[in-house]
């Protein structure tokens, strides 16, 4: 049952991830609405961040796949860093403490809950 509850959220986390990704590319200053400083600046770099959510995703879906366990859990608690920096970065500009804490700082701890999950594996 602990494998399947690994496996289960580190993909959809990375899912997620990827979702957040091709959100910022299809729609991006709605996106940067939805992350909690709205954008005022030139659209490149909402897809700038859009890419690299996207990537972020589509490796961690592959280290999953063809990686396991231990792999996707060094990936996990690697990528909790950006979130982390998300919280700072929506307190530091502007952006409300609910969606601080309540979206970015709240992702980090369940990205770090998934990464003890796969190391548990």
């Amino acid at each position: 049952m602990l494998t399947i509850t690994a496996y289960a959220l580190a993909t959809v986390l990375t899912l997620f991830v990827a979702f957040i990704g091709a959100r910022f590319l299809i729609t991006p200053r709605a996106a940067a609405a939805g992350y909690g400083v709205p954008a005022e600046t030139d659209v490149a770099y909402l897809e700038i961040k859009g890419l690299r959510d996207l990537t972020f995703g589509l490796l961690g879906l592959a280290l999953i796949a063809f990686a396991g366990a231990e792999a996707a859990g060094w990936y996990m608690l690697v990528v909790a860093l950006a979130p982390l920096g998300d919280t700072l970065i929506v307190l530091r500009h502007g952006g409300t403490k609910a969606v601080a804490f309540g979206i970015h700082f709240a992702t980090a701890v369940t990205v770090l809950v998934s990464a003890a999950l796969l190391f548990a594996v």
